[in-house]
């Protein structure tokens, strides 16, 4: 082996540099999970010192934090990266969202870690070619479509997006300037050179092949086990441990750890750290880094004192809350009756809904009342998300954290009927309600949740007229069966210049929801572009919902008719579709809404 290079360097250090991938590497693959907790240990980290009182170069005395290894490979001039990438990427894209969030001011001027300049040309410093058109929007701050793009390209856009989601409020003011400072000058990577591929992949095997260390799931299990004296009861509370984290890992990577921190956080969090300097780790945050030292710290408080404790422990809270913690992992990838919003809260990317649905739970409550407390809070989360979304507040991450904490140490333990008052006032303390939100429109950020929202609305006309449902099929976003939201009228002002004097007037009318519909993307590649008249008779071959403009539809539809009866809802065609029309029909969306999120609905399955 030829000589090997080991260099600490910041992060301004290491990105002022130059690196490729070959084609031959893997694709970008971090998730929403990885993102997360990069910005958890990172925020965390700088909030232990931050204080806004002190002067800026104070932050050279910050605490250190240490983001690990990568492996480059030097050849050809050219630093190509054996190891590292999923970093070094993400890094990059959260320089960018800095870079962003900074509204251009240069202080500190951090464009040179993104990218550089030669012969006039733009240049990313991390370069993959199939990703430079998704970079540039992206640091442009331009709308990207992300269908039909390569996996690492959808990724990277969808990272983007969590870490906008995931990113502390309480770093977005003063303290913006000096998280950046900290980052690009406190956080350390170790650079590891080798001068050919056949080092490189040696390091990099010898690094992931040895002494590979136990998982904090293996290690509570070792601490729990090693505490039961009696040695049937600790074989059988292994061979239960083993099954059910066997059952975890056919779910997926990581599932297992995060069910212990899902169950613990529900039943034993009774504080989250503050978000101010010096703020402790609390329960809530210590679960989330080290549920297996948390659980031995807190022995006593969880009544874990003799050896029939730790039996306990496993076979009956472990067993309980890992059932129907997987339970909730499957809801989350299918419907299952009964759980639909688990569904539907999953597809809202809303990953804290699940200590919230394992609050209420108790190891002495029946299958029945399991079904009825998870459905309760489901359907809760449901229309607290939706509510926040109609009205263009945030759900990210970050945002709701704190809420949902509050929420989950309040409804734990409840019984149903309790609970289902719990949360029934909690949705009417809530400021934000879809029928005071009469111009929900369509914009970057609202292009998602609208596409999920009209998913739900077509569904439930379509179900409610007897058809069967079809949500799965409108929520999919990808492939080339893939749903898009279809603007009824064509992006052609000229058209509607009596009703508008300015083409911003009309972009702003088209928006709003009322003139929107869940169309594939086939249709509106032949079709978007007519007149409303034009694609009219089209339409009447859709779903329900684009049907209900055509004049047909209300022929020889019993089940639709009796359903407007029966609903009261102002349904009739449109045989033209003027600005009147379009508010018409937004009012329309906006009672089916309510009709769909309808917070009775917790009283009614409450009273069982």
């Amino acid at each position: 082996m030829r000589e090997i290079l080991g260099n600490a360097k910041t992060v301004r250090e290491l990105l002022r540099g130059k690196y490729s991938i070959d084609y031959y590497q893997r694709e970008f693959r971090w998730q929403d999970k990885q993102i997360r907790e990069l910005m958890d240990d990172l925020s965390g980290k700088f909030l232990e010192d931050y204080n806004p009182d002190h002067p800026r170069e104070k932050v050279s005395d910050y605490g250190h934090y240490f983001l690990g290894s990568i492996i480059i490979s030097r050849k050809d001039n050219s630093n190509y990266i054996i190891d590292g990438q999923q970093r070094l990427t993400s890094l990059t894209l959260l320089l960018i969202y800095l870079r962003n969030l900074q509204k251009d001011q240069s202080d500190p001027f951090i464009g040179d870690l993104i990218v550089s300049s030669q012969y006039g040309r733009m240049s990313f410093n991390l370069y993959v070619e199939e990703r430079i058109p998704c970079m540039e929007a992206l640091y442009k701050r331009k709308p990207f479509k992300e269908n039909g793009q390569p996996e690492s390209v959808q990724n990277i856009l969808a990272r983007y997006q969590d870490i906008e989601s995931y990113f502390p409020e309480e770093l977005s003011g003063e303290a913006l300037s000096y998280f950046i400072d900290w980052l690009i000058e406190n956080v350390h990577l170790v650079e590891i050179t080798a001068y050919s591929d056949d080092d490189a992949y040696i390091i990099f095997e010898t690094m992931n092949d040895r002494g590979l260390s136990l998982s904090p799931t293996e290690m509570l299990k070792g601490f729990l086990l090693a505490n039961i004296t009696d040695i049937s009861k600790k074989n059988d509370a292994n061979a239960l441990w083993k099954r059910r984290i066997q059952e975890s890992g056919e779910i997926g990577k990581d599932v297992d750890s995060d069910c212990i921190k899902a169950w613990m956080r529900s039943q034993y969090a009774n504080k989250i750290r503050e978000r101010k300097k010096g703020a402790r780790l609390e329960d809530f945050d210590l679960i989330g880094t080290e549920f297996h030292r948390w659980v031995r710290d807190q022995r006593e408080n969880l009544g874990l004192q003799q050896s029939d404790d730790f039996y306990r422990f496993i076979r009956r809270d472990f067993d309980f809350y890992s059932r129907q913690y997987i339970k909730l992992m499957e809801a989350s990838q299918r419907f299952i009756p009964g759980l639909e919003h688990v569904l539907y809260n999953a597809n809202q990317g809303f990953s804290l809904q699940y200590p919230l649905l394992l609050a209420p739970l108790c190891p002495e409550d029946s299958e029945e009342v399991v079904q009825l407390k998870l459905s309760l809070v489901a359907r809760f989360v449901d229309i607290l998300l939706t509510r926040r979304v109609w009205n263009f507040r945030s759900i990210a991450y970050s945002h709701m954290l704190y809420a949902t904490f509050v929420y989950m140490r309040d409804i734990r333990g409840l019984g149903v009927d309790e609970l289902a008052k719990k949360l029934r006032k909690l949705l009417d303390n809530q400021e934000e309600r879809i029928a005071d939100a009469e111009r929900f429109y369509l914009n970057v950020w609202s292009r998602k949740p609208i596409h999920r929202i009209l998913a739900r609305i077509t569904d439930y006309v379509e179900q409610q007229s007897g058809l069967p449902s079809r949500y799965v099929e409108y929520i999919s976003d990808s492939g080339k069966n893939r749903y898009e939201v279809e603007h009824i009228w064509a992006n052609k002002p000229d058209q509607h210049k009596n009703e508008f004097l300015h083409p911003s007037d009309f972009e702003d009318c088209r928006n709003r929801i009322g003139g929107l519909l869940l169309l594939p993307k086939s249709f509106n590649e032949s079709y978007g572009a007519l007149p409303y008249e034009a694609k009219l008779p089209h339409y009447y071959a859709q779903n329900l919902l684009a049907r209900s403009l055509h004049p047909q539809c209300y022929e020889h539809n019993p089940g639709f008719i009796q359903f407007i009866e029966r609903s009261g809802l102002g349904f009739h065609p449109h045989e033209q579709f003027r600005k009147a029309d379009l508010d018409e029909r937004g009012a329309l969306y906006r009672r089916i809404a309510e009709l769909i999120w309808n917070p009775d609905e917790l009283m009614q399955e409450g009273d069982y």
